[in-house]
């Protein structure tokens, strides 16, 4: 599949809008119009620039409000497409996006339309060039692409074919389908977007919210795999009008663009093979084709690639913890009942274990003395690596730096064990385990040192693991995140909901695997500006201000008794989160809570929740840095996270934090 991307869709000028998509990876690039018109670059001068990066120029766009008008604003229209066509042939472009009109549409006419379309093909043919027509969603007489496609076959020009964009087709619920039986000489250009499902204009919905394939809930595959049987072989190139992405660093947003159409190759394909066409001609239904690839892949002139095809993780193998000054996270994890099981051989961690819950606290100081995480920036303690079991974890890592993960090596010596790793979008670490069938982990015979042997585990916990963790998310970048999880882990995204803080709205969203053994929750907050520091940074718990998202995070432990845990974790002296009597009676006002139950909870600091499929009880502890922790416990087949108690732990943790702030 033949990779293409707008300009309008990074950041920048065009020159560093050129060089982010030839180290992205791109086939070619469609110029936006106005990118070139504010670029100091002659067309000569792109022409050579794209050639020298090794990129194609595939599209010159947009040509709008051309058709549908009277005959003096036509030969206007024509005048200006002439002096384009000139122009593509300075830049070395050989075809043009013609927009159907919007704005000076004043004749609702086929059969003319059809003529004007018929002389702008005949200008193009003229010029070497070639007209691919497309319908806006909201365009005044043509907003349909089966219309655009009929007038298109109406005018029967060589140089006049169509464009079809995912957006302007699924936003109007438009069924792909029909796409197969159109001549593929006919569709010119291809251009994908995907989007969230909104309720608003489609012109704003169009221009604000568009998102790359894989980071909205567009049925994307499924429209590509009708324009795969239909035929086409051109470039399929993304066309996405996001103000996120316009603000975000271009090279970055170029990745994930790249990562969004490796994906959206790999869905299609599957979606091709699950839903195969019938047999016509002898082209379908053949056998598989040698090596066991289905003739699903093989049998349409564009080739579809597809990734080393992974199980779903297992589990959460550890969570890495990393600490300038560690004392604070060994007291909160000792008083949890964690056992401390020692100090690594060769590396400056530590491993605390509860059953099968494992955390690693990482003392070494990041490369180059600075974190490496964008959320653990001058901060006292981050979450900056996660382990996860898997079957294969040198397949895994194989396809996630096929998805444009950098790879992130654990130097290893003699008789230690190998991970792969690479960082996720948010730096944080991801390192793939070999996962044994009893949840122990071989690697942790490499701690112990100073020990005569490993602690116990002290809780009586020995069904322990973790739960969840929730991870902070910088907010340019978290469709980014999401896309990264779902593509290179597996795991599926959940309908996103928003929970109300002290800062505002809250954006959580889930992603777990089927059988629930990794739950992972990416929060984008908004930032908190705290006394003593400036918009855009976020003061620790040691008064440190830093560039972070002003949200803390958390790994979560399931237990198989949370009452016990807690009352165990209070004598060790653990310091709850403090949560408001307000809540409790609220809480019997919702649940009618056996008094003496209810009593417990408001004891110990505990959180309820039911529905009706089970029970929820937690607590949270202090935050450390920008780290705190929570323990769970699940209740018949309870499978949320507390949601309704969520509003409660912002507000607390957000006035803990103002009035550590405070302090002298």
């Amino acid at each position: 599949m033949r990779t293409g991307i707008a300009t309008v869709c990074l950041a920048g000028t065009l020159r560093e809008k050129m060089q982010a998509c030839a180290v992205a990876g791109f086939d070619g690039i469609e110029i936006f119009e106005q990118d070139l018109v504010t670029s100091p670059l002659s067309p000569e001068d792109v022409r050579k620039l794209a050639a020298d990066l090794g990129l194609t120029l595939d599209l010159y766009q947009p040509f709008r409000d051309f058709d549908s008008v009277p005959e003096d604003l036509l030969a206007a229209n024509l005048r200006r497409a002439d002096a384009k066509f000139r122009l593509m042939s300075r830049l070395g472009m050989d075809t043009m996006l013609l927009c159907s009109n919007v704005g000076t549409a004043t004749i609702d006419d086929d059969e003319l339309r059809a003529t004007q379309l018929a002389r702008l093909a005949d200008l193009a043919g003229d010029h070497g060039v070639k007209v691919a027509y497309e319908a806006l969603a909201w365009g005044k007489y043509v907003n349909d692409y089966e219309h655009a496609h009929r007038l298109v076959e109406t005018v029967d020009h060589p140089n006049l074919g169509t464009c079809l964009d995912s957006f302007h087709i699924l936003s109007r619920d438009w069924d792909a389908a029909p796409i197969e039986a159109f001549n593929p000489e006919k569709i010119f250009f291809v251009q994908v977007a995907d989007a969230p499902k909104l309720s608003m204009d489609v012109l704003s919905w169009s221009r604000h919210y568009r998102v790359f394939p894989g980071e909205g809930q567009f049925e994307l595959a499924k429209f590509m795999g009708h324009v795969v049987r239909a035929g086409y072989t051109g470039p399929v190139s993304l066309e996405v009008f996001n103000d996120v992405f316009r603000q975000s660093d271009v090279e970055r947003t170029a990745v994930d663009a790249m990562r969004s159409l490796i994906w959206l190759e790999e869905q299609s394909a599957a979606w091709l093979e699950a839903n195969q066409a019938p047999a016509a001609g002898g082209v379908t239904g053949q056998a598989p084709a040698a090596g066991g690839v289905t003739a699903a892949r093989r049998r349409y002139p564009m080739e579809l690639v597809t990734l080393p095809r992974v199980a779903e993780p297992a589990g959460f193998n550890f969570a890495e913890v990393r600490a300038g000054d560690t004392a604070g996270l060994e007291t909160l994890l000792g008083q949890l009942g964690f056992a401390f099981n020692g100090r690594h051989r060769t590396k400056d961690v530590q491993l605390w274990t509860m059953g099968h819950a494992r955390v690693i606290i990482n003392e070494e100081p990041p490369a180059g003395g600075q974190p490496t995480s964008d959320r653990s920036a001058a901060i006292s303690a981050s979450i900056s690596a996660l382990g996860f079991d898997v079957d294969s974890p040198v397949i895994a890592a194989a396809r996630a730096q096929q998805l444009k993960a950098p790879a992130v090596p654990r130097k290893s010596q003699a008789n230690e064990e190998i991970f792969q790793g690479f960082a996720a979008p948010d730096s944080t670490e991801i390192f793939l385990c070999q996962g044994n069938p009893d949840g122990t982990a071989a690697w942790t015979r490499e701690f112990g040192d100073g020990l005569d042997q490993p602690a116990a585990d002290r809780t009586g916990n020995p069904g322990a693991v973790i739960d969840h963790v929730n991870l902070a998310q910088p907010w340019q970048h978290f469709d980014e995140a999401v896309l990264f999880y779902t593509s290179a882990l597996a795991l599926e995204p959940q309908p996103f909901a928003e929970v109300a803080s002290p800062t505002g709205l809250v954006r959580s969203q889930v992603m777990l695997t089927q059988g629930r053994g990794v739950r992972l929750v990416l929060n984008l907050a908004p930032l908190i500006q705290q006394e003593g520091t400036t918009p855009g940074t976020a003061a620790g718990i040691g008064g440190i201000a830093g560039p972070r998202p002003g949200y803390q995070e958390h790994v979560a432990f399931a237990v198989d008794d949370l009452v016990a845990t807690a009352r165990a974790a209070r004598d060790r002296g653990l310091d709850f989160l403090q949560i408001p009597a307000n809540y409790y009676e609220d809480l019997d006002a919702r649940f009618a809570l056996e008094p003496e139950f209810l009593a417990t909870l408001r004891e110990l600091n505990l959180l309820y929740d039911r529905d009706a499929d089970g029970e929820f009880l937690h607590f949270y502890t202090a935050t450390v840095g920008s780290v705190f922790f929570e323990v769970v416990e699940r209740r018949g087949a309870y499978d949320g996270y507390g949601a309704p108690n969520a509003p409660v732990r912002h507000a607390v943790q957000y006035d803990h934090l103002h009035q550590l702030a405070r302090r002298p």
